[in-house]
Protein backbone atom coordinates (compact mmCIF):
# COMPACT_ATOMS: atom_id res chain seq x y z
CA UNK A 1 0.00 0.00 0.00
CA UNK A 2 1.16 3.70 -0.37
CA UNK A 3 2.70 5.21 2.45
CA UNK A 4 1.01 7.59 4.60
CA UNK A 5 3.01 10.57 2.92
CA UNK A 6 0.47 10.07 0.26
CA UNK A 7 -2.66 9.87 1.95
CA UNK A 8 -4.46 12.40 2.99
CA UNK A 9 -6.85 12.44 6.21
CA UNK A 10 -10.35 13.48 6.85
CA UNK A 11 -9.65 17.25 7.28
CA UNK A 12 -7.77 17.26 4.25
CA UNK A 13 -10.76 15.49 1.98
CA UNK A 14 -13.11 18.44 3.72
CA UNK A 15 -10.69 20.70 2.88
CA UNK A 16 -11.14 19.87 -0.58
CA UNK A 17 -14.59 19.63 -0.77
CA UNK A 18 -14.86 23.11 0.49
CA UNK A 19 -12.27 24.51 -2.36
CA UNK A 20 -13.81 22.29 -5.18
CA UNK A 21 -17.42 23.64 -4.57
CA UNK A 22 -17.07 27.31 -3.21
CA UNK A 23 -16.09 28.57 -7.54
CA UNK A 24 -12.81 29.68 -5.86
CA UNK A 25 -10.72 28.53 -9.24
CA UNK A 26 -9.02 30.46 -11.92
CA UNK A 27 -9.83 29.10 -14.84
CA UNK A 28 -9.76 30.79 -18.25
CA UNK A 29 -13.15 32.23 -19.03
CA UNK A 30 -15.71 29.89 -20.40
CA UNK A 31 -16.34 29.58 -24.27
CA UNK A 32 -19.63 28.02 -23.66
CA UNK A 33 -20.50 26.91 -27.06
CA UNK A 34 -17.59 27.09 -29.19
CA UNK A 35 -17.29 23.88 -30.07
CA UNK A 36 -21.17 23.46 -31.16
CA UNK A 37 -20.21 23.98 -34.54
CA UNK A 38 -17.57 21.55 -35.10
CA UNK A 39 -17.24 19.75 -38.10
CA UNK A 40 -18.72 16.34 -36.95
CA UNK A 41 -16.91 15.15 -40.11
CA UNK A 42 -13.34 14.62 -38.54
CA UNK A 43 -15.16 12.96 -35.53
CA UNK A 44 -14.23 9.42 -37.26
CA UNK A 45 -11.30 10.69 -39.56
CA UNK A 46 -8.89 7.47 -39.87
CA UNK A 47 -7.97 6.58 -36.31
CA UNK A 48 -10.08 4.18 -34.21
CA UNK A 49 -13.02 4.83 -32.77
CA UNK A 50 -11.88 3.86 -29.15
CA UNK A 51 -8.80 5.64 -29.98
CA UNK A 52 -10.84 9.28 -29.98
CA UNK A 53 -12.97 8.16 -27.08
CA UNK A 54 -10.11 7.37 -24.56
CA UNK A 55 -8.68 10.79 -25.56
CA UNK A 56 -11.72 12.58 -24.58
CA UNK A 57 -12.40 11.10 -21.22
CA UNK A 58 -11.11 12.79 -18.31
CA UNK A 59 -7.92 11.11 -16.14
CA UNK A 60 -8.86 8.44 -13.81
CA UNK A 61 -8.22 9.42 -10.17
CA UNK A 62 -9.29 6.65 -8.40
CA UNK A 63 -8.43 2.32 -8.38
CA UNK A 64 -11.33 -0.39 -8.28
CA UNK A 65 -9.72 -3.43 -6.00
CA UNK A 66 -10.90 -7.03 -6.09
CA UNK A 67 -10.48 -9.24 -3.13
CA UNK A 68 -7.30 -10.92 -4.33
CA UNK A 69 -5.68 -7.09 -4.80
CA UNK A 70 -6.75 -6.07 -0.92
CA UNK A 71 -5.30 -9.33 0.23
CA UNK A 72 -1.93 -9.21 -2.10
CA UNK A 73 -1.88 -5.25 -0.61
CA UNK A 74 -1.97 -6.39 3.24
CA UNK A 75 0.50 -9.32 3.15
CA UNK A 76 2.91 -6.68 1.26
CA UNK A 77 2.23 -4.16 4.47
CA UNK A 78 2.55 -6.87 6.66
CA UNK A 79 5.75 -7.77 5.64
CA UNK A 80 7.77 -4.50 5.10
CA UNK A 81 6.42 -4.08 8.54
CA UNK A 82 7.96 -7.22 9.99
CA UNK A 83 11.63 -6.54 8.10
CA UNK A 84 11.97 -3.45 9.36
CA UNK A 85 11.21 -4.07 12.58
CA UNK A 86 12.46 -6.96 12.70
CA UNK A 87 9.41 -8.63 14.60
CA UNK A 88 7.22 -11.67 13.50
CA UNK A 89 4.24 -11.23 10.79
CA UNK A 90 2.03 -11.84 13.74
CA UNK A 91 3.34 -8.69 15.23
CA UNK A 92 3.47 -6.74 12.36
CA UNK A 93 -0.41 -7.68 11.55
CA UNK A 94 -1.26 -6.14 15.47
CA UNK A 95 0.41 -2.98 14.62
CA UNK A 96 -0.83 -2.38 11.72
CA UNK A 97 -4.69 -2.62 12.41
CA UNK A 98 -3.95 -0.66 16.01
CA UNK A 99 -2.66 2.41 13.61
CA UNK A 100 -5.53 1.65 10.52
CA UNK A 101 -3.03 0.08 8.38
CA UNK A 102 -0.70 3.06 8.12
CA UNK A 103 3.17 1.84 7.63
CA UNK A 104 4.42 4.98 7.95
CA UNK A 105 2.20 5.97 11.31
CA UNK A 106 3.57 2.35 12.70
CA UNK A 107 7.10 3.32 11.78
CA UNK A 108 7.14 6.77 13.24
CA UNK A 109 5.30 5.80 16.59
CA UNK A 110 7.77 2.28 16.68
CA UNK A 111 11.09 4.11 16.62
CA UNK A 112 10.29 7.07 18.53
CA UNK A 113 9.27 5.16 21.71
CA UNK A 114 9.00 1.18 21.04
CA UNK A 115 8.45 0.80 24.99
CA UNK A 116 5.17 2.74 24.52
CA UNK A 117 3.53 1.78 21.69
CA UNK A 118 4.57 -2.40 22.59
CA UNK A 119 2.43 -1.56 25.68
CA UNK A 120 -0.34 0.71 24.20
CA UNK A 121 -0.56 -2.66 21.27
CA UNK A 122 -0.27 -5.35 24.06
CA UNK A 123 2.82 -6.82 22.42
CA UNK A 124 5.04 -8.12 25.85
CA UNK A 125 8.30 -9.39 25.44
CA UNK A 126 8.32 -11.18 28.39
CA UNK A 127 6.12 -13.01 30.12
CA UNK A 128 4.09 -11.26 33.07
CA UNK A 129 3.83 -15.07 34.50
CA UNK A 130 6.36 -18.16 34.08
CA UNK A 131 5.96 -21.59 35.48
CA UNK A 132 9.29 -22.93 33.85
CA UNK A 133 9.40 -26.52 35.77
CA UNK A 134 4.93 -27.05 36.46
CA UNK A 135 4.19 -30.45 34.82
CA UNK A 136 0.45 -29.13 35.83
CA UNK A 137 -1.41 -25.70 35.16
CA UNK A 138 -4.51 -24.72 36.40
CA UNK A 139 -6.91 -23.23 33.94
CA UNK A 140 -7.83 -19.67 34.89
CA UNK A 141 -11.07 -19.45 33.71
CA UNK A 142 -12.75 -23.41 34.54
CA UNK A 143 -9.88 -23.45 37.48
CA UNK A 144 -9.21 -27.44 36.32
CA UNK A 145 -5.86 -29.00 36.30
CA UNK A 146 -4.05 -29.69 33.23
CA UNK A 147 -0.93 -31.39 31.72
CA UNK A 148 1.46 -29.07 30.32
CA UNK A 149 0.31 -30.15 26.84
CA UNK A 150 -3.76 -29.02 27.29
CA UNK A 151 -2.55 -25.36 28.47
CA UNK A 152 -1.55 -22.34 26.08
CA UNK A 153 -0.85 -19.33 27.02
CA UNK A 154 -0.58 -15.67 25.31
CA UNK A 155 2.73 -13.63 25.20
CA UNK A 156 1.85 -12.99 28.70
CA UNK A 157 2.00 -16.32 30.45
CA UNK A 158 -1.37 -16.05 31.76
CA UNK A 159 -2.47 -20.22 31.34
CA UNK A 160 -5.80 -21.21 30.04
CA UNK A 161 -7.54 -24.56 28.71
CA UNK A 162 -7.15 -25.74 25.20
CA UNK A 163 -11.22 -25.77 25.69
CA UNK A 164 -11.44 -22.41 27.70
CA UNK A 165 -9.53 -20.60 24.70
CA UNK A 166 -11.62 -22.28 21.94
CA UNK A 167 -14.62 -20.74 23.17
CA UNK A 168 -13.25 -17.79 24.40
CA UNK A 169 -12.19 -17.07 21.24
CA UNK A 170 -15.30 -18.22 19.36
CA UNK A 171 -17.33 -16.35 21.53
CA UNK A 172 -15.31 -13.53 19.97
CA UNK A 173 -15.55 -14.30 16.31
CA UNK A 174 -19.17 -14.09 16.39
CA UNK A 175 -19.36 -10.85 18.30
CA UNK A 176 -18.17 -9.06 15.34
CA UNK A 177 -14.99 -7.69 14.18
CA UNK A 178 -13.76 -6.47 17.45
CA UNK A 179 -12.00 -10.01 17.88
CA UNK A 180 -9.20 -8.37 15.32
CA UNK A 181 -8.22 -6.18 18.72
CA UNK A 182 -8.71 -9.23 21.11
CA UNK A 183 -6.75 -9.64 24.40
CA UNK A 184 -6.07 -11.96 27.33
CA UNK A 185 -8.75 -13.55 28.94
CA UNK A 186 -6.99 -11.87 32.48
CA UNK A 187 -9.05 -8.53 33.44
CA UNK A 188 -6.10 -7.10 34.21
CA UNK A 189 -3.91 -8.28 31.27
CA UNK A 190 -3.66 -6.30 27.98
CA UNK A 191 -1.32 -8.70 26.25
CA UNK A 192 -2.61 -9.11 22.36
CA UNK A 193 -3.51 -12.64 21.13
CA UNK A 194 -2.54 -12.69 17.52
CA UNK A 195 -3.60 -15.04 14.70
CA UNK A 196 -1.42 -18.04 15.56
CA UNK A 197 -3.63 -18.53 18.30
CA UNK A 198 -6.72 -18.12 16.46
CA UNK A 199 -5.36 -20.54 13.68
CA UNK A 200 -4.26 -22.88 16.56
CA UNK A 201 -7.55 -23.41 18.64
CA UNK A 202 -10.28 -22.39 16.17
CA UNK A 203 -12.83 -24.24 14.00
CA UNK A 204 -12.42 -24.04 10.15
CA UNK A 205 -15.46 -21.58 10.47
CA UNK A 206 -14.24 -18.95 12.97
CA UNK A 207 -10.71 -18.85 11.23
CA UNK A 208 -12.80 -17.98 7.62
CA UNK A 209 -14.43 -15.47 9.81
CA UNK A 210 -11.37 -14.35 11.20
CA UNK A 211 -9.74 -14.15 7.83
CA UNK A 212 -12.58 -11.98 6.20
CA UNK A 213 -13.05 -9.60 9.37
CA UNK A 214 -9.20 -9.24 8.73
CA UNK A 215 -9.73 -8.24 5.04
CA UNK A 216 -12.38 -6.13 5.26
CA UNK A 217 -10.47 -4.18 8.23
CA UNK A 218 -7.72 -3.30 5.66
CA UNK A 219 -10.86 -1.05 3.86
CA UNK A 220 -12.83 0.34 6.17
CA UNK A 221 -9.97 1.65 8.58
CA UNK A 222 -8.21 3.08 5.46
CA UNK A 223 -9.44 6.56 5.09
CA UNK A 224 -7.90 6.18 1.55
CA UNK A 225 -10.07 3.38 0.46
CA UNK A 226 -13.73 2.53 0.47
CA UNK A 227 -15.81 -0.17 -0.25
CA UNK A 228 -18.61 0.22 -3.46
CA UNK A 229 -21.59 1.00 -1.53
CA UNK A 230 -23.78 -0.58 -4.47
CA UNK A 231 -25.58 -3.43 -2.76
CA UNK A 232 -23.81 -7.11 -3.31
CA UNK A 233 -20.24 -5.40 -4.58
CA UNK A 234 -17.69 -6.59 -2.58
CA UNK A 235 -15.33 -4.39 -4.86
CA UNK A 236 -12.84 -1.98 -2.98
CA UNK A 237 -11.93 1.70 -4.05
CA UNK A 238 -8.79 3.80 -3.39
CA UNK A 239 -8.89 7.38 -3.96
CA UNK A 240 -6.63 10.38 -5.06
CA UNK A 241 -8.09 12.94 -3.19
CA UNK A 242 -6.03 15.73 -4.59
CA UNK A 243 -7.79 15.44 -8.07
CA UNK A 244 -11.04 17.43 -7.29
CA UNK A 245 -13.05 15.28 -8.77
CA UNK A 246 -15.16 12.71 -5.90
CA UNK A 247 -16.97 11.12 -8.67
CA UNK A 248 -16.14 6.98 -8.72
CA UNK A 249 -17.60 4.73 -11.23
CA UNK A 250 -17.42 0.63 -9.93
CA UNK A 251 -16.90 -1.91 -11.79
CA UNK A 252 -20.34 -3.06 -11.23
CA UNK A 253 -21.73 -0.07 -13.05
CA UNK A 254 -22.31 1.90 -9.86
CA UNK A 255 -20.96 5.56 -9.48
CA UNK A 256 -21.20 6.98 -6.32
CA UNK A 257 -19.42 10.43 -4.60
CA UNK A 258 -16.22 9.25 -2.81
CA UNK A 259 -16.76 12.37 -0.14
CA UNK A 260 -20.57 11.30 0.85
CA UNK A 261 -20.70 7.95 -0.82
CA UNK A 262 -23.93 8.72 -2.01
CA UNK A 263 -24.87 8.13 -5.87
CA UNK A 264 -22.80 10.06 -8.51
CA UNK A 265 -24.23 13.80 -7.85
CA UNK A 266 -21.76 16.05 -9.87
CA UNK A 267 -21.80 19.73 -10.12
CA UNK A 268 -24.17 19.60 -7.03
CA UNK A 269 -22.07 20.20 -3.67
CA UNK A 270 -22.95 16.75 -1.07
CA UNK A 271 -24.23 19.12 1.42
CA UNK A 272 -27.20 20.10 -1.28
CA UNK A 273 -27.51 16.63 -1.85
CA UNK A 274 -27.70 15.47 1.78
CA UNK A 275 -30.41 18.76 2.01
CA UNK A 276 -32.74 17.28 -0.86
CA UNK A 277 -32.58 13.66 -0.02
CA UNK A 278 -33.36 14.81 3.20
CA UNK A 279 -36.32 17.12 1.94
CA UNK A 280 -37.57 13.91 0.10
CA UNK A 281 -37.90 11.69 2.88
CA UNK A 282 -38.89 14.38 5.22
CA UNK A 283 -42.06 14.91 6.60
CA UNK A 284 -42.62 18.34 5.75
CA UNK A 285 -44.14 18.42 2.64
CA UNK A 286 -46.63 16.30 3.49
CA UNK A 287 -47.55 18.82 6.38
CA UNK A 288 -47.49 21.37 3.75
CA UNK A 289 -50.11 19.43 1.39
CA UNK A 290 -52.71 19.02 4.16
CA UNK A 291 -52.19 22.82 5.25
CA UNK A 292 -52.82 23.53 1.28
CA UNK A 293 -55.34 21.37 0.33
CA UNK A 294 -57.35 20.27 3.58
CA UNK A 295 -59.14 22.02 6.27
CA UNK A 296 -59.72 21.02 10.38
CA UNK A 297 -63.01 19.87 11.45
CA UNK A 298 -64.31 22.10 14.15
CA UNK A 299 -65.00 19.92 16.41
CA UNK A 300 -62.37 16.87 16.02
CA UNK A 301 -59.94 18.36 14.38
CA UNK A 302 -58.89 16.34 11.75
CA UNK A 303 -57.73 17.43 8.56
CA UNK A 304 -60.57 17.24 5.81
CA UNK A 305 -60.09 17.24 2.15
CA UNK A 306 -62.99 18.62 -0.57
CA UNK A 307 -62.32 17.69 -4.09
CA UNK A 308 -65.89 17.96 -4.91
CA UNK A 309 -69.70 19.13 -4.48
CA UNK A 310 -70.79 21.97 -2.31
CA UNK A 311 -70.09 23.21 0.76
CA UNK A 312 -71.93 21.24 2.90
CA UNK A 313 -69.05 19.04 5.08
CA UNK A 314 -69.86 16.29 6.90
CA UNK A 315 -66.60 14.82 9.14
CA UNK A 316 -66.14 10.64 8.73
CA UNK A 317 -67.73 8.78 11.70
CA UNK A 318 -67.20 8.86 14.85
CA UNK A 319 -67.37 12.39 14.58
CA UNK A 320 -69.92 13.22 11.59
CA UNK A 321 -69.69 16.93 12.53
CA UNK A 322 -71.63 18.89 9.44
CA UNK A 323 -70.25 21.85 8.55
CA UNK A 324 -69.53 24.75 6.00
CA UNK A 325 -65.93 24.12 4.27
CA UNK A 326 -66.51 28.00 3.45
CA UNK A 327 -66.42 29.50 7.00
CA UNK A 328 -65.77 26.25 8.98
CA UNK A 329 -69.14 27.09 11.19
CA UNK A 330 -71.73 24.79 11.80
CA UNK A 331 -74.15 23.67 9.17
CA UNK A 332 -77.42 24.08 10.77
CA UNK A 333 -76.98 27.87 10.97
CA UNK A 334 -76.98 27.87 7.30
CA UNK A 335 -79.31 27.93 4.72
CA UNK A 336 -80.94 29.73 1.60
CA UNK A 337 -80.24 32.86 3.49
CA UNK A 338 -76.57 32.29 3.91
CA UNK A 339 -76.45 31.33 0.40
CA UNK A 340 -77.36 28.20 0.01
CA UNK A 341 -75.31 24.95 -0.77
CA UNK A 342 -72.31 26.29 -3.30
CA UNK A 343 -71.66 29.83 -1.15
CA UNK A 344 -71.60 31.49 2.46
CA UNK A 345 -72.59 35.04 2.88
CA UNK A 346 -70.86 35.12 6.41
CA UNK A 347 -67.54 33.82 4.83
CA UNK A 348 -67.49 36.54 2.54
CA UNK A 349 -68.66 39.61 4.92
CA UNK A 350 -65.78 38.09 7.38
CA UNK A 351 -63.13 38.04 4.13
CA UNK A 352 -63.77 41.69 3.30
CA UNK A 353 -63.14 42.52 7.13
CA UNK A 354 -59.93 40.25 7.21
CA UNK A 355 -60.94 37.72 9.55
CA UNK A 356 -59.60 35.33 7.23
CA UNK A 357 -56.33 36.84 6.09
CA UNK A 358 -53.55 35.46 7.78
CA UNK A 359 -55.13 32.04 7.45
CA UNK A 360 -55.77 32.44 3.63
CA UNK A 361 -52.22 33.72 3.47
CA UNK A 362 -50.69 30.50 5.56
CA UNK A 363 -52.61 28.44 3.01
CA UNK A 364 -51.41 30.42 0.02
CA UNK A 365 -47.91 30.20 1.50
CA UNK A 366 -47.81 26.51 1.98
CA UNK A 367 -49.37 25.72 -2.12
CA UNK A 368 -46.80 27.75 -3.15
CA UNK A 369 -44.19 26.21 -1.41
CA UNK A 370 -46.00 22.59 -2.13
CA UNK A 371 -46.00 23.55 -5.64
CA UNK A 372 -42.55 24.86 -5.92
CA UNK A 373 -41.18 21.64 -4.66
CA UNK A 374 -43.50 19.50 -6.66
CA UNK A 375 -42.20 21.14 -10.18
CA UNK A 376 -38.71 20.20 -9.21
CA UNK A 377 -38.71 16.83 -7.64
CA UNK A 378 -40.94 15.29 -10.06
CA UNK A 379 -38.26 16.74 -13.14
CA UNK A 380 -35.52 15.20 -10.60
CA UNK A 381 -37.51 11.83 -10.82
CA UNK A 382 -38.66 11.99 -14.33
CA UNK A 383 -34.69 12.07 -15.28
CA UNK A 384 -33.82 9.03 -13.12
CA UNK A 385 -36.70 7.22 -14.22
CA UNK A 386 -35.11 8.42 -18.14
CA UNK A 387 -31.52 7.37 -16.76
CA UNK A 388 -32.61 3.90 -15.96
CA UNK A 389 -34.45 3.63 -18.80
CA UNK A 390 -31.42 4.38 -21.15
CA UNK A 391 -29.37 2.20 -18.76
CA UNK A 392 -31.59 -0.86 -19.68
CA UNK A 393 -31.61 0.36 -23.70
CA UNK A 394 -27.62 0.26 -23.26
CA UNK A 395 -27.55 -2.83 -22.32
CA UNK A 396 -29.68 -4.60 -24.48
CA UNK A 397 -27.96 -2.52 -27.37
CA UNK A 398 -24.29 -3.94 -26.09
CA UNK A 399 -25.97 -7.85 -25.87
CA UNK A 400 -28.24 -7.79 -28.47
CA UNK A 401 -28.12 -4.92 -30.96
CA UNK A 402 -24.90 -4.38 -31.41
CA UNK A 403 -24.37 -8.15 -32.92
CA UNK A 404 -27.31 -7.87 -35.15
CA UNK A 405 -26.46 -4.46 -36.55
CA UNK A 406 -23.11 -5.60 -37.33
CA UNK A 407 -24.07 -8.48 -39.49
CA UNK A 408 -26.59 -6.41 -41.18
CA UNK A 409 -24.04 -3.34 -42.19
CA UNK A 410 -21.55 -5.89 -42.64
CA UNK A 411 -19.25 -4.18 -39.92
CA UNK A 412 -17.03 -4.92 -37.54
CA UNK A 413 -18.17 -4.56 -33.62
CA UNK A 414 -15.19 -2.33 -33.51
CA UNK A 415 -16.26 0.13 -35.86
CA UNK A 416 -19.89 0.20 -34.30
CA UNK A 417 -18.53 2.04 -30.74
CA UNK A 418 -19.79 5.07 -31.54
CA UNK A 419 -23.35 4.16 -30.74
CA UNK A 420 -22.50 2.48 -27.42
CA UNK A 421 -20.96 5.86 -26.63
CA UNK A 422 -23.84 7.51 -27.44
CA UNK A 423 -25.74 5.53 -25.28
CA UNK A 424 -23.26 6.22 -22.44
CA UNK A 425 -23.32 9.72 -23.09
CA UNK A 426 -27.11 9.91 -22.53
CA UNK A 427 -27.22 7.83 -19.11
CA UNK A 428 -24.35 10.29 -17.68
CA UNK A 429 -26.22 13.47 -19.36
CA UNK A 430 -29.59 11.94 -17.54
CA UNK A 431 -27.78 11.76 -14.42
CA UNK A 432 -26.20 15.57 -14.51
CA UNK A 433 -29.84 17.00 -15.45
CA UNK A 434 -31.34 14.76 -12.69
CA UNK A 435 -29.28 16.87 -9.79
CA UNK A 436 -29.61 20.26 -11.72
CA UNK A 437 -32.77 20.41 -10.85
CA UNK A 438 -31.99 19.65 -6.85
CA UNK A 439 -29.32 22.63 -7.47
CA UNK A 440 -32.27 24.60 -8.89
CA UNK A 441 -34.75 24.08 -6.05
CA UNK A 442 -32.11 25.77 -4.16
CA UNK A 443 -30.67 28.64 -5.85
CA UNK A 444 -32.07 31.58 -3.80
CA UNK A 445 -34.80 33.28 -5.44
CA UNK A 446 -33.58 36.39 -4.97
CA UNK A 447 -30.40 36.16 -7.89
CA UNK A 448 -32.38 36.46 -11.07
CA UNK A 449 -29.74 36.57 -12.77
CA UNK A 450 -28.14 33.31 -11.97
CA UNK A 451 -31.15 31.84 -12.11
CA UNK A 452 -32.09 33.17 -15.70
CA UNK A 453 -28.38 32.33 -16.71
CA UNK A 454 -28.83 28.76 -15.04
CA UNK A 455 -32.28 27.98 -16.88
CA UNK A 456 -30.98 29.21 -19.82
CA UNK A 457 -27.71 26.62 -19.67
CA UNK A 458 -30.07 23.94 -18.36
CA UNK A 459 -32.02 24.32 -21.27
CA UNK A 460 -29.43 24.30 -23.78
CA UNK A 461 -28.16 21.00 -22.30
CA UNK A 462 -31.58 19.83 -22.07
CA UNK A 463 -32.42 20.61 -25.97
CA UNK A 464 -29.25 18.88 -26.86
CA UNK A 465 -29.54 15.57 -25.43
CA UNK A 466 -33.31 15.50 -26.18
CA UNK A 467 -31.83 15.25 -29.82
CA UNK A 468 -29.02 13.02 -29.04
CA UNK A 469 -31.76 10.60 -27.56
CA UNK A 470 -34.19 10.95 -30.47
CA UNK A 471 -31.56 9.96 -32.81
CA UNK A 472 -29.71 7.27 -30.54
CA UNK A 473 -33.43 5.67 -29.74
CA UNK A 474 -35.56 6.65 -32.88
CA UNK A 475 -33.42 7.16 -35.79
CA UNK A 476 -31.40 3.59 -35.29
CA UNK A 477 -34.38 1.87 -35.51
CA UNK A 478 -34.65 1.96 -39.61
CA UNK A 479 -30.75 0.38 -39.84
CA UNK A 480 -31.89 -2.30 -37.26
CA UNK A 481 -35.12 -3.33 -38.81
CA UNK A 482 -33.23 -3.14 -42.47
CA UNK A 483 -32.55 -6.57 -44.17
CA UNK A 484 -29.19 -5.37 -45.82
CA UNK A 485 -26.34 -2.93 -45.84
CA UNK A 486 -27.43 0.72 -46.18
CA UNK A 487 -25.94 3.52 -47.79
CA UNK A 488 -27.32 5.97 -45.19
CA UNK A 489 -25.60 4.58 -42.39
CA UNK A 490 -22.35 6.25 -42.60
CA UNK A 491 -24.36 9.60 -42.37
CA UNK A 492 -25.91 8.50 -39.56
CA UNK A 493 -22.83 7.75 -37.69
CA UNK A 494 -21.48 11.14 -38.27
CA UNK A 495 -24.80 12.65 -37.45
CA UNK A 496 -24.70 10.39 -34.19
CA UNK A 497 -20.96 10.95 -33.23
CA UNK A 498 -21.70 14.83 -34.20
CA UNK A 499 -24.45 14.70 -31.43
CA UNK A 500 -22.55 12.88 -28.77
CA UNK A 501 -19.58 15.59 -29.32
CA UNK A 502 -21.99 18.32 -29.01
CA UNK A 503 -23.86 17.04 -26.10
CA UNK A 504 -21.13 16.38 -24.23
CA UNK A 505 -19.71 20.05 -24.65
CA UNK A 506 -23.02 21.43 -23.58
CA UNK A 507 -22.92 19.51 -20.30
CA UNK A 508 -19.19 20.01 -19.33
CA UNK A 509 -20.04 23.81 -19.85
CA UNK A 510 -22.97 23.34 -17.35
CA UNK A 511 -21.02 21.41 -15.15
CA UNK A 512 -18.15 23.80 -15.43
CA UNK A 513 -20.55 26.79 -14.69
CA UNK A 514 -22.71 25.26 -11.94
CA UNK A 515 -19.54 24.05 -9.85
CA UNK A 516 -17.86 27.65 -10.12
CA UNK A 517 -21.47 28.90 -8.66
CA UNK A 518 -22.58 30.58 -11.84
CA UNK A 519 -19.78 33.49 -10.75
CA UNK A 520 -19.96 34.69 -14.79
CA UNK A 521 -22.96 36.39 -13.73
CA UNK A 522 -22.38 39.71 -12.90
CA UNK A 523 -25.45 39.82 -10.28
CA UNK A 524 -25.65 43.54 -9.51
CA UNK A 525 -25.44 44.34 -13.15
CA UNK A 526 -27.87 42.05 -14.39
CA UNK A 527 -30.67 41.45 -12.04
CA UNK A 528 -32.92 44.15 -13.86
CA UNK A 529 -32.26 42.95 -17.50
CA UNK A 530 -34.06 40.25 -18.86
CA UNK A 531 -31.63 37.38 -20.53
CA UNK A 532 -32.76 35.69 -23.69
CA UNK A 533 -33.28 31.82 -21.73
CA UNK A 534 -34.48 28.57 -22.44
CA UNK A 535 -36.64 28.94 -18.99
CA UNK A 536 -38.98 26.79 -20.81
CA UNK A 537 -37.50 24.06 -21.55
CA UNK A 538 -35.75 24.08 -18.52
CA UNK A 539 -38.62 24.07 -16.60
CA UNK A 540 -41.72 22.42 -18.43
CA UNK A 541 -39.19 18.87 -19.32
CA UNK A 542 -39.67 15.97 -17.38
CA UNK A 543 -36.78 14.40 -19.35
CA UNK A 544 -37.62 11.43 -21.82
CA UNK A 545 -40.77 9.66 -21.31
CA UNK A 546 -41.82 13.02 -18.90
CA UNK A 547 -42.52 15.61 -21.82
CA UNK A 548 -40.08 16.82 -23.95
CA UNK A 549 -38.10 20.86 -23.55
CA UNK A 550 -39.83 23.64 -25.28
CA UNK A 551 -38.85 26.91 -25.88
CA UNK A 552 -35.08 25.73 -26.24
CA UNK A 553 -32.48 28.50 -27.68
CA UNK A 554 -31.02 28.27 -31.14
CA UNK A 555 -27.75 29.88 -31.70
CA UNK A 556 -26.72 32.12 -35.01
CA UNK A 557 -22.95 30.95 -36.44
CA UNK A 558 -22.46 34.36 -36.69
CA UNK A 559 -19.81 35.89 -33.75
CA UNK A 560 -21.15 38.70 -33.06
CA UNK A 561 -24.89 38.89 -34.09
CA UNK A 562 -26.88 42.02 -34.20
CA UNK A 563 -30.52 42.31 -33.13
CA UNK A 564 -30.83 45.96 -34.45
CA UNK A 565 -28.67 48.83 -34.59
CA UNK A 566 -28.69 49.57 -30.71
CA UNK A 567 -28.07 45.99 -29.53
CA UNK A 568 -25.53 42.87 -30.02
CA UNK A 569 -26.40 39.41 -29.08
CA UNK A 570 -23.79 37.73 -27.29
CA UNK A 571 -22.22 34.72 -28.99
CA UNK A 572 -21.46 33.01 -25.18
CA UNK A 573 -25.14 33.43 -23.57
CA UNK A 574 -27.05 35.26 -26.34
CA UNK A 575 -28.02 38.19 -23.92
CA UNK A 576 -28.67 41.36 -26.31
CA UNK A 577 -26.43 44.22 -24.70
CA UNK A 578 -26.13 47.87 -25.65
CA UNK A 579 -23.79 48.43 -28.80
CA UNK A 580 -21.90 50.92 -26.21
CA UNK A 581 -21.22 48.03 -24.01
CA UNK A 582 -17.77 45.98 -24.20
CA UNK A 583 -18.73 43.06 -21.92
CA UNK A 584 -21.07 40.81 -21.88
CA UNK A 585 -23.91 42.33 -18.85
CA UNK A 586 -25.27 38.42 -18.76
CA UNK A 587 -22.23 36.36 -18.28
CA UNK A 588 -19.07 39.22 -18.54
CA UNK A 589 -17.46 37.56 -21.77
CA UNK A 590 -15.14 40.20 -24.09
CA UNK A 591 -17.13 41.42 -27.17
CA UNK A 592 -15.27 39.58 -30.40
Amino acid sequence: MDSEDDMHDANDIESLDDDFYSGETEDAPMDYYSDYYDEPDDYFDDADDSDRIESRRPEQNFTILKESDIRQMQEDDITRVATVLSISRVAASILLRHYNWSVTKVHDAWFADEDHVRKTVGLLEKPVVQFPNARELTCGICFESYPRPRIESAACGHPYCISCWAGYISTSINDGPGCLMLRCPDPTCGAAVGQDMINLLSSDEDKEKYARYLLRSNVEDNKKTKWCPAPGCEYAVTFDAGSGNYDVSCLCSYSFCWNCTEEAHRPVDCGTVAKWILKNSAESENMNWILANSKPCPKCKRPIEKNQGCMHMTCTPPCKFEFCWLCIGAWSDHGERTGGFYACNRYEAAKQEGVYDETERRREMAKNSLERYTHYYERWASNQSSRQKALADLHQMQTVHIEKLSDTQCQPESQLKFITEAWLQIVECRRVLKWTYAYGYYLPEHEHAKKQFFEYLQGEAESGLERLHQCAEKELQQYLNAEGPSKEFNDFRTKLAGLTSVTRNYFENLVRALENGLADVDCSGAASSKATSSKNAAGSSKGRGGGRGKGAATRSSSSNRMTDDNFWSCEHCTYANPKSAATCTMCQQQRR
